[in-house]
This record gives structure tokens, sequence and C-alpha cells, in this order.
């Protein structure tokens, strides 16, 4: 393994693939339904009582980000952390992950390794456990080095019904943290770019915020979303356009990095447009507001969360920004592609 390269014999089927199963996945994916190399595995979603109580959801997603490696993340972090998101949205526990390896001949097996380890520790992490697995090996000029496919399964507990129409006038609009980091890191990554404070990735399961955000508050979380691609501008959008409702945030109150702000600044790009793969946005009744700040501050991946604006049943479907200045902006969704390859 040390030094080789991915060659189209690994995706034979044949002797160099079951090496590469062998001595490379199966040694950092350490699960026993993965380890019986079966074609498909069984899970149980029941309890140790045999009791399945609950909704079972399922996602699944892509993940092509380049360069593949940046400060705070790589592709397989960001496969674990994005798909165990996605679930956390529901307000879900994470269970079990499958992850699919379109490799491209070529490429370093020293990098695929990393990414493996990565997605390994941040499974651990998570508390989720990778259960199934492909990989396929296409000719060089084929693909981008390496892609990785993830689909995920999770268990929503009875009495949570947490959902992208289920924002109401009056609810407070929460948010974990500052915003712009993933995809300002990526892109100034990319470009060789450097400022006096270090940019770097916020990608980060959030299963274990929510769990604290649905102690806290319970029925009281009526709406979550991660504001991946398009940043938390077309979230909110989204969420408001699902929903029926129309929504008032405050510019002053989004908590955004000064190194963020630089480099939005020197690129032109908007903050609020850019990815992010460690924050959330919480729309909770308003009443419960100032517990559910308290409850994502109170955790390590919420320590600058933020109450940002407010839902109002006028001008559904649309939100407005209050500027620093005082006036009031519409925040479209994204588009056209502000920032592309970023997960």
């Amino acid at each position: 393994m040390k030094g080789g390269r991915i060659l189209l014999g690994h995706g034979s089927g044949g002797t160099l693939g079951h090496e590469l199963v062998r001595d490379l996945f199966l040694r950092h994916f350490q699960d026993p339904a993965l380890a019986r190399l079966e074609d498909a595995s069984d899970i149980s979603l029941a309890d140790e009582a045999g009791r399945l109580e609950g909704q079972v959801v399922l996602t699944t997603d892509s993940y092509v980000v380049k360069p593949r490696f940046f400060p705070g993340g790589d592709i397989g972090r960001l496969a674990v952390c994005g798909t165990v998101n996605d679930l956390a949205m529901r307000g879900a526990r994470p269970l079990y992950l499958t992850a699919g390896f379109i490799l491209e001949e070529g490429l370093p097996l020293a990098d695929l390794e990393r990414a493996v380890r990565s997605m390994a520790e941040a499974a651990r992490e998570a508390g989720v456990r990778i259960v199934a697995g492909d990989t396929k090996v296409v000719e060089h000029g084929g693909a981008d080095g390496l892609f990785i496919n993830t689909a995920g399964v999770g268990l929503v507990p009875p009495g949570v019904h947490i959902h992208g129409a289920g924002a109401r006038p009056g609810d407070a609009i929460l948010v974990s943290g500052a915003v712009g980091d993933h995809g300002l890191t990526i892109m100034t990554h990319r470009e060789g770019l450097a400022f006096e404070s270090t940019l770097e990735s916020d990608c980060a399961p959030l299963n274990g915020l929510v769990e604290a955000l649905l102690a806290a508050v319970g029925p009281a979380l009526h709406t979550l979303r991660d504001p991946t691609r398009g940043g938390l501008a077309t979230t909110l959008c989204e969420i408001a356009e699902q929903s029926g409702v129309g929504m008032v945030v405050d510019e002053l109150s989004i908590p955004i990095h000064d190194a963020v702000r630089a480099a939005s600044e020197l690129l032109g790009l908007d903050p609020l447009y850019v990815a992010n793969e460690g924050k959330l946005v919480a729309i909770v009744a308003g009443p419960y507001a100032e517990a559910a700040l308290a409850a994502m501050r109170a955790h390590p991946l919420g320590r600058e969360a933020a109450l940002i604006g407010r839902v109002v049943s006028e001008h559904a479907g649309t939100v407005a920004l209050r500027t620093l200045l005082g006036t009031h902006r519409i925040l479209d969704m994204l588009a056209g592609e502000q920032l592309p390859r970023i997960c």
C-alpha cells in the first residue's frame, strides 16, 4: 500500500481489489457487519427489547470537493459529517452509513487512506457505524481523483416532528455559530490566498448539538437546516417558501468571523451565500428562544450561537434583511454557482 497508486486492477474484483478492501477499508472501518463482506449488511433499528420506537429516515449524498484536503477537514470527514447532519436536521439519531468510492486510476493510495482514516474518525465522533460499501475504479481522466457517495439511516424519536415546513409566525430564528467558514476556506486554500487570521472549515457532526436542543425545548423546535450550498441566505429562503411565512433577519446579529469578512470582500462574495458544514439554523417557538440559545451556547459546537431574526406572517415566502444602515433588502436564493466544488 505504501507509496502506491490506484490501478485499474483495483476495480476488477480480483486480487488487487480484495487486497484494497482488506488492507485499507476494513482496517479503518472496523465494523462486524462490514467485515462479513456480504453483498448486503443486516442491521437492526430496534432497541435491546426488540422494540422499534420512532420514524426511520434515510438520506444520501455525494462528495466531490476540491481540494480533497483543507484546513479543518477533508473529503472523508466531509462525507461523514454531511450525511450525519442531514439525518440530524430531521431530529434523527444517526445509526448507520454506507460509503461508495469512485477512484481514478493514478490516485495515490496514501491520499485514499488519509480520507478513509478521516471518515472512520468522524464516524466514531458522531457515534455512527459504517456498515456497507462499494469501490469502483475509472480510467485516468475519467474522474477527479476521488469521489465519495454515502447513504445514512437514522431514527427519529417519538414525538419529534421537525421539517422544513414547520416555521410559524412568532418563531425565533437562531444560527449555531459564525457563517461562511467552510466555503471561504475552500476558496482561499484553492487559490493560495493567505490572511492574518487563519481560515478553517467548520466541518463537524451536529447530532450532539441537536440532541441538546431537543432536550432543552422539545416540541418547541420546529425546523432545523444545515446551511450548506447556497449558505444561510438560501437556506432561510427555502424554509420561508416551504412554510409559507415571511422572515425578518438582522444583519448585525449574524455572527461572521473577521477573516471570512476580509476574504469575502477580497473575492467579491457575500458570506451569507457561502457554504457551511458545521452550522445549523434552528426555528424555535418564540417563548423558547432563550432556552434554545442557552442550550446551543453550552455545547462546544454552539458557543457562538445567536438569535438573528423572527418569523412573520407578512410577505410570505420572502426573507427581509435589516441592514447595518437600518434599511431593508430582500434576500433571494443563490442564483447560479457562487463557489463550485465545495461539498
